[in-house]
């Protein structure tokens, strides 16, 4: 079973752009998945919400809301009590270990993931997701 990673900025876009991921996953995997997060993401969602745009508040609102209705897995790979710097670095380390495919809008993270031969999954024309092997 391959786990597919959603990094924050992928969350927040799809709420932005109001893709229904998990539908849209279904469509594109024919394959058997877990969706999880990385800890550090529910960091980022509660800084944005802080100090973040408008638009960007209630999508990191609605993403927050959207990972526990949905039960998405929390994978705890952060240094206890601390708050995480950079999310990206712990993607990076954590794909290193085995099955997984990375859901992220971020350049240098797609640039990074690529060198590594990871599959990507990425939201194209606002309105749907691509899986790129």
């Amino acid at each position: 079973m391959k786990k597919i990673i959603i990094d924050t900025n992928f969350l927040v876009s799809a709420i932005r752009f109001k893709i229904d991921i998990f539908s849209e996953l279904r469509r594109i995997c024919d394959f058997k998945y877990a969706v999880c997060i990385v800890d550090g993401i529910i960091d980022e969602l509660e800084k944005l919400i802080e100090t973040g745009k408008p638009k960007d508040k209630i999508a990191a609102r609605i993403s927050l809301e959207l990972i526990r209705k949905k039960k998405i897995q929390i994978t705890k790979i952060s240094p206890k009590n601390k708050r995480v710097k950079n999310v990206d670095l712990l993607i990076l380390n954590l794909i290193k270990e085995g099955n997984f495919i990375v859901a992220t809008q971020d350049k240098e993270l797609k640039r990074e993931i690529r060198k590594k031969g990871v599959p990507l999954i990425v939201l194209r024309q606002k309105g749907y997701l691509k899986l790129i092997v």
